[in-house]
């Protein structure tokens, strides 16, 4: 398969260009004829969702950098654009772009309750808490009729499986009444991501999700159904957003958040290059500098996987930056230590027609 690199501006898309996967033996760019006019006006883009047949729905990983070692990804792609999503790369995996097709062209798992609901049945099944959206959001817009992610939550509130989830969407709260009933038990926490209390800044760099104030307003309606909530300030971007740091922890915890947690922008593969086209086209003030400081963070590359050091960076930037984050999470309460979520009220449910039903057992 070949694509084109397109300079392009769609309305409501966080890429500015769709280049062709890495894996791809045909690169194509496009270029200027003289039949494009200058003046016209920004195109619409139409999101396709394809159901995915999948064989299991938990997947396993063994990073030191994240705190869990299972997790569930309804979706692959995802609508709301984020410009700096780490996920996007993984689109090239399908043949696809991770720049407009990772927001445009999404996968679902429709079988996913039903995956879920067999994995957690097997004889030599052993409990540990599942994370949901570690990869890309499992509360995107396309959830609000696919369902998936609703599926998943039934199935672990039948089964009392704690679970954790991380969002930036609003749409959390339709599902307020599993998160509590499940939190109750100690089987359930929240991450709601909040990078920005600038409108502006989060329709630009986050197109298609929930603006700031909703996202406190989900951390607040959370926290008072019981659920404990932790605000994630991610990703940190220096000369961008970071200034931002302490405001967003101070409003999170003046909505209920008893944690904070915060990742820096990370940029691998195809991600630097977007976020480049990105700062030209929406923050050319100061696109250099942002980018200069993010080396600096980075031992003067755009980006270091190295594990122990890829969520924070190093240098005189980065420890600031932790310092800064640590005192302000003293200040506003957020160094609540949870204990680990429940794992002994873990049972398989019965089936209908199983012996135990006719005794009411």
């Amino acid at each position: 398969m070949s694509t084109f690199t397109q300079q392009i501006t769609v309305r409501g898309r966080g890429a500015r260009s769709n280049a062709s996967g890495r894996f791809e033996s045909q690169a194509r760019e496009a270029f200027d004829d003289g039949w494009t006019l200058g003046d016209a006006e920004p195109q619409q883009l139409k999101t396709t969702l394809t159901a995915e047949k999948a064989k299991t729905i938990i997947s396993k990983n063994t990073s030191p950098d994240v705190g869990f070692s299972r997790s569930i990804n309804p979706y692959r792609g995802c609508e709301h654009g984020c410009i700096y999503c780490y996920a996007r790369p993984a689109h090239a995996y399908m043949g696809l772009s991770p720049g407009l097709d990772f927001e445009s062209q999404l996968f679902f798992k429709p079988e996913a309750g039903k995956l879920l609901e067999r994995e957690l049945s097997a004889p030599r099944y052993e409990p540990q808490f599942i994370h949901i959206g570690g990869n890309t959001d499992p509360y995107q817009p396309q959830e609000r009729t696919a369902r998936v992610t609703r599926q998943v939550l039934e199935v672990l509130e039948r089964f009392n499986h704690p679970f954790s989830i991380i969002t930036k969407s609003a749409l959390i709260l339709r599902d307020i009444d599993i998160l509590a009933a499940t939190a109750s038990k100690n089987l359930c926490r929240v991450a709601i991501s909040v990078t920005t209390l600038d409108r502006k800044l989060a329709r630009s760099m986050e197109p298609r999700a929930a603006t700031p104030e909703r996202r406190i307003g989900a951390i607040k309606a959370l926290a008072d159904a019981g659920v404990p909530v932790t605000v994630m300030f991610a990703p940190a971007i220096p000369g961008l957003n970071d200034h931002e740091m302490e405001a967003v922890l101070e409003r999170a915890a003046e909505a209920g958040a008893r944690g904070a947690g915060y990742v820096a922008l990370r940029l691998p593969l195809e991600i630097k290059d977007l976020f480049r086209e990105w700062l030209a086209t929406d923050h050319p003030d100061r696109a250099s500098r942002v980018m200069s400081l993010v080396r600096q963070m980075r031992g003067g590359l755009d980006y270091d996987a190295e594990w122990g050091k890829r969520m924070r960076g190093e240098g005189p930037i980065a420890e600031l930056m932790s310092q800064r984050f640590q005192r302000a999470k003293k200040r506003y309460g957020l160094n609540a230590r949870y204990d680990g979520l429940d794992l002994s009220l873990f049972k398989v449910p019965p089936k209908a027609g199983d012996q135990g039903d006719l005794f009411g057992g």
